[in-house]
């Protein structure tokens, strides 16, 4: 078991999130490539989130609220607002762009996760898409309950769609004796904790942190009373470029995605809402270069 540090990072104008994925020395947990917890945080009175459009390529973005709401509109033309228990997932493909902000009236509280999922080589020049799934699977053991977003836990499996192997599921967990559910052996697995205090496998998991779980595990043992997010998958085989807002495979198809995204390109398209769209940052002075999955 490995414990990885988070770090703040800004989002946008008004908002900053704490990031564990990447993480210094481990950079995935099966295709799971990114991971941003924001909040709770109290938005009456303020803007809340506003994330201007800006492109993707070669991920699946999974929104997760425990609190709040948030709007999503892609260049796609969807126009979707999310809830607590419900999941937007945005596969990008060869290349979408997105906007995601509070709306005018919202509840008072914001909290929740923002993931990517590096697409696999076979599936990343698919044309993009977006689901939105309302009405997600629930499962329950003594002391922990379960709402499955992504994959297959507790029995019972998400509709969502995916590209490769993986889990991502929120656990609610009240266990005064130490409570136990089956996972997969042949995944590796990351737990985060948003609220409350947990330990996982006898180990204390402090908000803010990750708690990595190499394969071979056939079970989890939660202790405590705390709410988390279960990500896991099988160890990603591909090395990775990921820069601003793009996964790819090599410098170059990161500087033509910003070159495309610069020039109006319509390989992205336009963001309905009428937001100026967020400008791509300076590439670096050195080449990218692929990582592997940990240091």
């Amino acid at each position: 078991m490995e414990l990885l540090e988070g770090r703040d990072v800004p989002l946008g104008r008004y908002s900053v999130v704490r990031r564990t994925l990447p993480n210094k020395v481990r950079r995935t947990v099966g295709a799971w490539c990114f991971l941003d917890h924001f909040g709770p945080e109290e938005v009456t009175g303020k803007p809340g989130m506003r994330v201007p459009p800006h492109p993707h390529i070669g991920l699946q973005t999974v929104s997760w609220l425990f609190d709040g709401e948030i709007r999503h509109r892609d260049s796609l033309g969807s126009d979707e607002l999310i809830r607590p228990g419900q999941l937007n997932i945005m596969t990008s493909g060869r290349g979408i762009a997105h906007s995601e902000d509070s709306p005018g009236e919202k509840p008072p509280l914001l909290h929740g996760l923002q993931l990517w999922v590096a697409l696999p080589d076979a599936a990343r020049w698919q044309e993009p898409r977006f689901e939105h799934l309302a009405d997600l699977p629930r499962a329950e053991v003594p002391g922990v309950r379960m709402t499955v977003a992504v994959g297959s836990l507790g029995g019972v499996t998400s509709p969502a769609v995916m590209h490769s192997a993986l889990v991502g599921a929120e656990l609610a967990v009240d266990a005064r004796t130490p409570a136990d559910i089956a996972i997969d052996p042949a995944f590796e697995h990351g737990v985060v904790v948003t609220d409350g205090a947990a330990r996982v496998d006898g180990l204390d998991v402090p908000p803010g942190s990750l708690l990595h779980l190499p394969e071979g595990r056939a079970s989890l043992r939660f202790e405590g009373s705390a709410r988390l997010f279960l990500i896991g998958g099988v160890p990603l085989d591909e090395d990775l470029v990921m820069w601003w807002n793009f996964v790819a495979r090599s410098h170059e198809e990161i500087v033509a995605a910003r070159d495309e995204w610069e020039a109006g390109s319509s390989r992205f398209a336009v963001v309905p809402g009428g937001q100026e769209p967020l400008p791509a940052p300076a590439l670096p002075t050195t080449r990218l270069l692929p990582r592997p999955r940990f240091r």
